[in-house]
């Protein structure tokens, strides 16, 4: 006899922060070393370059920042910013020279304007994402599917109204998360010992609840959440691990962004 696993999808109401996409001035410090083959000018150069790179980092960040839920559920919607990258539009120096007691060291420190950009639509890895039910009446199960345009490795998350998140795909019965391109994949499969139901809240009052399931697919193996603890065969990222969101999406902004993509899948559940 199968064994039943029930999970919860908790309910998520997310109120959004709206923020403006201009470009952001950001002052960030560079440097460079010369070597014995090195002319000024490259050193120069580099650290010019090693300040642009730093800038745009921050500017990335603030980017990101300002796309922030201010609900618990940030992992449902903060991730399509996520893949943000910056270009530089201005430059202005505000400080440059060589070191005074490390001779060979040249530091410059820039001030940038730096315009947020966001991969173009239809390249790279994709991803889509829905359920066996849009509408679900409370008890019900749900079955999630999806289909990658490459060869990428599926992370398929629960995401709790109290800003738990539980890791569903993989987990310690299906490790193994390779989805083939053009593959029509389901989770859980039809001979699973997995069941998902769609339950409310002990607490939650209301008649309706939207829920949310969120899917990251990645052309290469990551780690992409190395905490959390182990409850049955799912990974738990309980409400304390306030760094978690942000942990996820630093990971994922050192990834190219044309090698991973994420999509949310949405239904509505009523008593």
């Amino acid at each position: 006899m199968k064994k039943l696993v029930t999970i919860i999808f908790l309910i998520i109401l997310p109120v959004f922060s709206f923020a403006s996409e201009k470009p952001v001035w950001i002052e960030a410090t560079g440097e460079a070393y010369l070597g014995e083959i090195d002319t000024q000018k490259e050193v120069k150069d580099r650290a010019r370059m090693d300040a642009q790179k730093n800038a745009l980092e921050k500017a990335v960040g603030v980017f990101i920042k300002s796309h922030t839920l201010v609900s618990n559920s940030q992992l449902a919607e903060d991730l399509i910013y996520a893949s943000v990258r910056g270009q530089v539009e201005k430059t202005e120096i505000l400080h440059e020279g060589w070191d005074t007691k490390e001779r060979s060291l040249y530091r410059i420190k820039l001030k940038s304007l730096i315009k947020p950009v966001y991969p173009e639509e239809g390249k790279g890895l994709s991803v889509k994402a829905y359920l066996s039910k849009t509408d679900l009446k409370e008890g019900e199960e749900v079955r999630i599917f999806y289909e990658a345009s490459s060869d990428c490795y599926v992370y398929i998350f629960s995401v709790a109204a109290d800003g738990s998140v539980t890791l569903l795909l993989p987990n310690s019965i299906r490790r193994e998360n390779l989805t083939m391109a053009g593959k029509a994949c389901e989770f859980p499969t039809s001979d699973s010992a997995i069941h998902l139901k769609a339950m409310f809240l002990p607490c939650y009052k209301g008649k309706v609840a939207e829920e949310r399931i969120k899917l990251i697919a990645t052309k290469e193996k990551e780690e992409i959440l190395s905490l959390g603890f182990h409850e049955g065969m799912f990974k738990v990222y309980d409400s304390r691990s306030t760094g978690m969101i942000s942990d996820l999406v630093k990971r994922l902004n050192r990834i190219d962004p044309d090698k991973w993509a994420e999509a949310t899948s949405v239904y509505t559940l009523t008593r």
